[in-house]
């Protein structure tokens, strides 16, 4: 339950900034191009909070908080004074009106760059991309790609850690070929066989690749508060033996085997200063993308990493900015290729996200720290960008649509035309979010 909360927490407050930051441009540019703004919400439905301005303008939090809007004063729609004309959206001309629409998804690629340059200021904790290993007959070792290398391109792109390779590889779906580059030598990967299914495993191991990480032992190194493990008396120190009185001497397979086990009481046989002792241990339950998996609650004794391995990726003040716009830029191009690959049919529908798998992640990169929030942070911002610029009629893109064709044409687009426009728009998005919604839900059953 507290899970749910803190997701939700969490979602609300990401999307919140995210709404208000794009909402923010419109409103600036359009107070710039001398344009009325009657009501700037943050989120749809009855309105929970509202203040009147000096100049005007109603701000309001409304109770639903799955978007926003500015309204604008507008001829069309509107009664009009005559001493307001000249404040209406529709009596500027076509640039004003296209630099007000485009203002929205602008801030959210400004606002990236912007929250990317403190996340790289503060510096992120990565790992070195070095396999640790290869699975046998995988993609991976049919390239003939060799543990202890360490990956420093993927498809051309430079490679830091683990996090920027899982990206490049997710970039490769409905992809034939990928390249990866070591430095040892340069790869090529066949992926028409390729069967990753990112509810299910991870890009790495899909392609037979395994990251380095010290050699675990099945020695207790801790025991989490509250967890099944603590309350059947392991403790720090203890060495699992058995489960079920079958002898596990290898810490993965004891991850494998608790895994297939939610909600099930088990024997676990395990020496303690000498002795054997076995406990009964009823396990948790816990939910994932691939389904429910056994929890016990304890942490493995390891080897230390290498001093070498490990790094903080920080930049100086000024060398922040170069890689926020590069890394805003790379997600960019990252999002434009997905929408297209999604379109064109190169990756299946049912990996399209909704609100609870953002919340779901919003959640995630809360546990792990401020600098994990903000580049989840950036890259949801990147994508409501991306997403708003789509040539539908309901988004930006559809206005942004309209208005070039009124400059090349020189005169409006007929209402009726927009009318209709508006409704495959409504169609076309409202299915989306559906699917969305549905792929969801089904993760969590």
């Amino acid at each position: 339950m507290f899970d749910f909360f803190w997701n939700l927490a969490s979602f609300i407050v990401l999307l919140g900034i995210l709404v208000a930051v794009h909402e923010w441009g419109h409103f600036y540019v359009a107070r710039k191009c001398g344009v009325f703004v009657t009501r700037f919400s943050i989120g749809f439905g009855k309105p929970i909070w509202r203040k009147l301005s000096k100049s005007g303008t109603e701000y309001v939090i409304a109770a639903i908080p799955l978007g926003g809007y500015v309204r604008m004063l507008d001829g069309r729609i509107d009664d009009v004074p005559s001493s307001q004309l000249d404040q209406t959206f529709d009596n500027k001309s076509v640039y004003q009106r296209m630099a007000i629409i485009a203002a929205g998804p602008g801030i959210n690629f400004i606002f990236a760059i912007f929250v990317l340059y403190f996340m790289f200021l503060i510096g992120v904790q990565s790992v070195k991309p070095v396999i640790g290993n290869i699975l046998p007959d995988s993609i991976a070792a049919q390239a003939e790609l060799q543990p202890n290398e360490e990956i420093i391109a993927i498809n051309n792109h430079s490679i830091k850690d683990w996090n920027s390779a899982n990206l490049e590889l997710v970039a490769s779906i409905g992809d034939d070929r990928l390249f990866v580059e070591t430095t040892r030598k340069k790869y090529q990967l066949n992926l028409q066989n390729w069967n990753f299914d990112p509810e299910k495993d991870s890009s790495l191991r899909s392609l037979g690749i395994v990251p380095f990480s010290p050699k675990a032992y099945t020695e207790i190194a801790q025991v989490a508060p509250d967890s099944p493990a603590a309350k059947a008396g392991i403790l720090q120190g203890d060495v699992l033996i058995a489960l079920n009185n079958d002898k596990i001497a290898i810490w993965q397979d004891w991850v494998t085997a608790l895994s297939t086990k939610p909600g099930e009481t088990i024997a676990v046989l395990l020496q303690r200063e000498g002795e054997l002792n076995t406990l009964s241990v009823t396990l948790d339950s816990v939910e994932t993308s691939s389904g429910a998996r056994g929890y016990l609650g304890v942490g493995p004794k390891t080897d230390p990493w290498p001093e070498d391995m490990l790094f903080i990726d920080r930049y100086g003040i000024f060398d922040s900015a170069g890689a926020a716009v590069l890394k805003t830029w790379r997600l960019m191009t990252f999002s434009l290729d997905m929408i297209g690959k999604v379109i064109f049919g190169d990756v299946s529908v049912k990996n399209l996200s909704g609100p609870i798998s953002i919340a779901q992640g919003a959640g995630t990169s809360a546990d792990f720290g401020l600098v994990y929030f903000l580049g989840f942070m950036a890259l949801i911002s990147v994508n409501l960008g991306i997403v708003n610029l789509l040539p539908l009629p309901m988004l930006d893109g559809g206005h942004l649509m309209y208005f070039i064709v009124e400059w090349l044409r020189g005169r409006p687009v007929s209402d009726e035309v927009q009318e209709i426009g508006f409704r495959i728009g409504a169609v076309i998005l409202f299915t989306m979010m559906g699917i969305a919604i549905f792929n969801d839900i089904a993760r969590l059953s």
